[in-house]
């Protein structure tokens, strides 16, 4: 018997009894569904973090304060600061990898003005900043050079400060204060939204870091230095390098340790990354339990049918039908089952992964491969599961067969 005729006979066999054929499809249906699902969550988390990280910076570098310790026990990391501005300039000055830097000098305070007040964070910062950190303006501009070298009391403001100090969006222009002190706003950033961690990047004002330092904060030390690299290749090197220029602006010998720490976003990406194909597989291999219980189905009902057909396959063997031939045709039908209900599961994965986007804000990426895989590995079922049944089958004695009631 030819395999197209094997196959018309197979399907016509399933088809008798098509509840049944349902109900047996159904573990395949929602394990292939579920594994699509699984893997489209974990898929759309690992875009999500790479965004989020992106939006951190370009190739960025962050250099800030070491770590001190008092009777042998850490104090931890930042609790030794020994940043100045100078450690900055000597790095633009000296470096030849990087291509921005800027010192950065946080403080929070209270901006009052526009339509009310709102503490939020300040960071003084220098004009590559804006470049470092990829920022984009929503209106006005970004404060130049000369505004830095002259301390001059203008603001940049963060998208969600900008919302409720100036909710008419008529903010550039008008003045802020700062601890009593005027500024005057130049420009609005595009919104930035939340990182990993879930800080808001919108809620922050920029000002020339040489301002922030004299007029609000009062202290010669920063808080961190921001570089970066025209290329992700250049910062290992670029990081050595760092190393070497801040302890000679330290004034470091060779037996101290260093009193600073250099990190950069790659490292930040490639951790989150191995955390998300952890759980994605983790989730991945869950999900895959419903497809081992749906070939286990398969194989329960495939025992049936060779029980309840038995004098059919006896009639068969009867009129010149090989073992080869029964083994082929249970063996289609089995992997026909579970290639048609890894079909419906794909539908049912693609629907889900949908659903879940739209009305759960949930971001979800079905890779085709996933797909590909899911169909294949439901074939790899039912012919794992459908092979002991069509074996029984195919060994069966025709005239006991025959005789069977």
């Amino acid at each position: 018997m030819t395999a197209s005729r094997l196959l018309v006979v197979a399907t016509k066999s399933i088809l008798k009894n098509k509840m049944r054929t349902l109900l047996t499809m159904l573990g395949i249906i929602i394990g292939v569904g579920a594994v699509i699902i699984m893997v489209a969550i974990g898929q759309g988390a690992q875009s999500r973090i790479a965004e989020q990280i992106q939006n951190l910076g370009t190739n960025m570098i962050v250099i800030t304060a070491g770590t001190s310790s008092s009777g042998g026990v850490s104090r931890g990391s930042g609790s030794y600061n020994r940043l100045r501005v100078r450690d900055a300039e000597l790095i633009a000055q000296e470096s030849i990898l990087l291509s921005g830097v800027t010192p950065v000098v946080t403080t929070f305070t209270q901006a009052v003005g526009g339509t009310g007040n709102w503490r939020t964070l300040i960071n003084g910062v220098g004009v590559d900043y804006e470049y470092i950190r990829a920022l984009t303006m929503f209106d006005g501009s970004f404060f130049n050079q000369r505004d830095v070298r002259q301390m001059k009391k203008v603001a940049v403001l963060g998208w969600t400060v900008a919302e409720n100090l100036f909710p008419d969006g008529d903010g550039v222009g008008q003045q802020i204060r700062l601890r009593n002190v005027p500024f005057t706003i130049i420009g609005v950033l595009n919104p930035k939204g939340q990182t990993a961690s879930g800080t808001d990047q919108d809620d922050q004002i920029l000002a020339p870091y040489t301002t922030v330092q004299t007029r609000l904060r009062g202290r010669s030390f920063i808080s961190q230095i921001l570089v970066n690299t025209s290329n992700p290749n250049d910062i290992p090197a670029a990081e050595e390098e760092i190393a070497v220029l801040m302890r000679e602006s330290h004034g470091l010998a060779a037996w101290e340790e260093d009193d600073f720490t250099v990190r950069n976003q790659t490292e930040l990406a490639e951790a989150a990354q191995g955390t998300t194909e952890v759980m994605t597989l983790l989730l991945a291999a869950i999900a895959s339990i419903s497809l081992l219980v749906g070939g286990i189905g398969i194989m329960n009902i495939m025992l049936v049918s060779v029980t309840e057909r038995t004098k059919e396959i006896g009639i068969r063997m009867a009129v010149g039908a090989r073992g080869s031939d029964v083994l082929t045709q249970f063996l289609i039908e089995s992997i026909v089952m579970s290639v048609f209900g890894g079909a419906l599961g794909v539908l049912l994965g693609f629907g889900g992964s949908t659903l879940l986007s739209r009305f759960m804000g949930w971001g979800t990426e079905v890779a085709p491969d996933i797909v590909a895989i899911a169909i294949i590995f439901s074939a790899a079922v039912g012919i794992f599961f459908g092979f002991y049944p069509a074996r029984k089958a195919a060994a069966l004695n025709p005239i006991d067969a025959l005789r069977y009631e």
